[in-house]
């Protein structure tokens, strides 16, 4: 893929008149290559071809164009390591063996050791603030399934009350009419005669008259 500059990449917003009619981009072009795959976390070269830092963030303005990146430099995995702004302008930008190579090609040891640090306008997010900001754009983006999915859960539920109340009251009919057909059965039934105690063989026997 062919690398250009940022601002040939259209990393400079356009005037909304511009894209009025185009908000959406279907695919990337060849003339095109996202920040997050090719610049972020990119190598910058000093004056001798060294590695003297990497890319870690862009810098935008309020006309929402690129002025520069923020830069990492020295320490050790993450530690103790310097954040340096550089000035879009002063990067070089050019394809090698396919890859992007970002350079610094005036920029020494001792020039970025003794470059001011990044002040950032707001202090870094914390790890639980990034997550709950994730938590919360899942919920926003989830909740329109969620109400759906709740929606037709009960219009199918709906469905079945309707369906089934038809054969529901004739389960009820049945049934009480089988309750006042056993309640008649009990009430016609006769009543038992007493039954006479055989007699005592050992009695005497009935004088005559």
């Amino acid at each position: 893929m062919k690398h250009i500059s940022l601002i040939a990449a259209g990393l400079i917003a356009l005037a909304p008149a511009a894209w009025a009619d185009t908000t959406f981009l279907p695919a990337q072009t060849d003339a095109e290559y996202l920040a997050k795959d090719h610049l972020i976390g990119a190598k910058v070269h000093g004056k001798e071809g060294t590695i003297v830092g990497d890319v870690e963030d862009l810098i935008i303005n309020d006309q929402n164009q690129v002025v520069g990146v923020v830069m990492g430099t020295g320490g050790y995995l993450g530690w103790a390591e310097k954040k340096v702004g550089v000035d879009l302008a002063s990067l070089k930008f050019e394809e090698k063996d396919g890859a992007l190579f970002v350079s610094l090609p005036d920029l020494t040891k001792e020039t970025i050791d003794s470059a001011p640090d990044f002040q950032r306008k707001k202090p870094a997010k914390s790890l639980f603030e990034r997550a709950k900001e994730k938590v919360n754009e899942f919920s926003d983006k989830s909740k329109p399934q969620i109400d759906e999915a709740k929606k037709k859960a009960q219009e199918a539920l709906d469905a079945a009350k309707e369906a089934a109340g038809p054969a529901l009251e004739k389960a009820k009919e049945a049934v009480s009419g089988a309750i006042d057909t056993a309640k008649e059965a009990v009430g016609s039934k006769p009543e038992a005669t007493p039954a006479t105690p055989p007699a005592d063989p050992a009695a005497p026997a009935p004088a005559n008259p």
